[in-house]
């Protein structure tokens, strides 16, 4: 009966993430890459909209629809909400025809507890699934990125999501060392609002310091020093007003963010075993997840540790990709175990 159920299930990789959700379905691919934001109705709770639509509400809703973000570093901080987020997702992606419940694969930051993570659980049972897995988010980008997980190597992964970053190196299958800081891409923005604000008086949302992030933000000096026009509401008189701002501020803003992610690097590979640095230092350290997107901080890490950094090919999307292909991949290890066994023996 496992096995009927397994051959007609659907099975669902989840990037439950504190800025955006990616489902990946076998077989197709990412089908879902959305915002992790839920617009409600105030006093009912009713689902008003989800995703894209619901994060172009977000500071901008009447007194009775609330945009709210149900995760936050990574963990879940509404679970009612939560649940409503995946329910609707998964609605989108499976016919409520389908007879047979889906099988998911969640990752999760290794910094979350033990109660955190049972909330992660609890949340997919409620939206409809049949199994649920939940895996390290470290584990899962290296799949998504294709890096042989089960050779006896070490390899370093460093991913950096919305919420948290998670740096882990795996070898065998599993974690040999690993540490995870609730930072990442949410506390960039936040760095570069708090920097407008000290130095130029002018308040800005989290939108606009996003958006500043990802055209012209930089970690490491580039030749050319880029200018951005943004709009916000001067902190002493109330007014709206413009300030035009160039990439080297912007690099100021991000620094301490960027020298705690450095500085956590260099404390795993402080962590790993001589024989698996060496090979870390051969194979370099793969980054992951949309905060490494920032320009200039592959070669910033790479500068500082003195180890080649590799960014993955579609960052964003590793975690989702691995969680996806995870049942498939334990499913092929344990038959070539088995194989293994078997020859062994006769």
């Amino acid at each position: 009966m496992a096995r009927f159920f397994d051959a007609f299930s659907t099975d669902l990789g989840i990037d439950l993430g504190t800025c955006n959700t990616l489902i990946h379905v076998r077989g197709k691919g990412i089908v879902i890459s959305e915002p992790s934001v839920v617009a409600v109705e105030r006093g009912t709770k009713k689902v008003v909209a989800v995703g894209t639509e619901a994060k172009r509400m977000l500071n901008k809703t009447p007194g009775d629809i609330i945009a709210i973000q149900p995760l936050r570093d990574g963990v879940i901080a509404d679970l009612e909400t939560t649940e409503k987020m995946i329910r609707f997702f998964i609605s989108k992606v499976i016919p409520r025809r389908w007879l047979v419940k889906p099988r998911m694969v969640i990752g999760v930051p290794t910094c979350i507890t033990e109660v955190e993570r049972r909330a992660v659980e609890e949340s997919a049972y409620k939206a409809g699934a049949r199994e649920v897995k939940v895996i390290e988010e470290s584990l899962a980008a290296a799949i998504g990125a294709n890096i042989p997980i089960f050779e006896p190597s070490g390899h370093m992964v460093c991913d950096i999501g919305g919420g948290t970053t998670e740096i882990s190196v795996i070898s065998l299958g599993g974690m040999v060392a690993t540490n995870a800081i609730r930072l990442g891409g949410d506390e960039f923005d936040e760095a570069i609002i708090k920097h407008v604000r000290s130095v130029h008086n002018l308040i800005i949302g989290e939108q606009t310091a996003e958006n500043l992030k990802m055209t012209i933000g930089n970690a490491s000096p580039e030749k050319k020093i880029e200018k951005m026009e943004i709009k916000g509401t001067d902190a002493i008189t109330g007014l709206p007003r413009r300030l035009e701002i160039d990439s080297v501020e912007v690099r100021e803003a991000l620094q301490e963010p960027i020298d705690a992610i450095t500085e956590e690097i260099k404390r795993t590979l402080g962590q790993t075993p001589p024989e698996l640095a060496a090979d870390i230092v051969e194979r370099g350290i793969v980054m992951t997840g949309g905060g490494s997107l920032l320009k200039g901080l592959p070669r910033l890490i790479s500068k500082e540790t003195g180890v080649p950094v590799i960014l993955a090919e579609n960052p964003m999307l590793c975690v989702a990709n691995g969680a996806g292909a995870y049942f498939e991949l334990t499913r092929d290890m344990a038959k070539n175990k088995k194989t293994i066994y078997n020859n062994l023996n006769t």
